[in-house]
């Protein structure tokens, strides 16, 4: 257990592809519904649960915009977290409000999409986004990482798309894929010039993956490439 950096309420907790949570909007007072809310939290964090406890939260750069009641916050396939909405009004108000209905949209990027690491992201080759995979099926995934990689280092992930509300992501999920008792940094292969080949199983059971699609996304030291789509039939 460790105490968050700052009091939130109506906030939006995201699964970000690496495994780490983004919190996000919300306010530091009040309560949902119509104007209740007070204060609003412009500072996202970054929770990372495998950091030792005492560093486990990072403040990140705030935003300028309230985003309360009735905001929303999803992941994008780039790996960027859309944010919209504000504090909800019974109708649309503009002018006199204390948070006036906000209609832009804006988004979040971790600190994995700076220009300086991103030598270090993969891109996935194959297979093609919008492929259909079975319950329990094995498959390669081919990407390229542009230098030498630490095999200890790569990881897959596959997100469900949430929808967001109430400052809640229903279905949110995140599973970490591996090649039966192995790692997926085990069954790396590499093929010279930067590309490799990872092979991994896809969940067996409805129960751990749902059917429908997924963010399919290679993970490298935290780094998650772009991600593809699949479809889980």
């Amino acid at each position: 257990m460790e105490t968050m950096p700052l009091a939130r309420v109506m906030g939006h907790m995201l699964l970000l592809p690496n495994g780490n949570v983004l919190i996000i909007n919300g306010a530091s007072a009040g309560t949902s519904g119509w104007e209740l809310g007070r204060d609003p939290v412009l500072t996202p964090v970054i929770c990372k649960p495998n950091n030792p406890i005492g560093s486990r939260f990072e403040t990140q750069k705030p935003s300028s915009i309230p985003r309360m009641y009735h905001s929303t916050a999803i992941l994008i396939r780039d790996g960027r977290v859309l944010v919209s909405g504000s504090n909800a009004h019974a109708y649309y108000n503009f002018t006199g409000m204390l948070y006036p209905t906000e209609l832009t949209m804006e988004s979040f990027s971790s600190d994995y999409l700076d220009s300086n690491v991103a030598h270090l992201r993969p891109k996935i080759v194959a297979p093609a986004s919008h492929a259909q995979i079975q319950y329990g099926q094995q498959f390669n995934i081919n990407f390229i990482v542009r230098r030498r990689i630490n095999t200890n280092s790569i990881a897959v992930t596959m997100v469900s798309p949430p929808f967001s509300t109430h400052s809640f992501s229903m279905n949110q999920r995140l599973l970490i894929l591996t090649n039966g008792n192995e790692t997926s940094a085990s069954s790396l292969l590499p093929f010279g010039g930067f590309k490799y080949q990872v092979r991994v199983t896809m969940p067996g059971s409805a129960i751990l993956a749902p059917p429908g699609y997924y963010l399919l996304f290679v993970v490298y030291r935290d780094i998650p490439s772009e991600g593809i789509w699949i479809q889980i039939n």
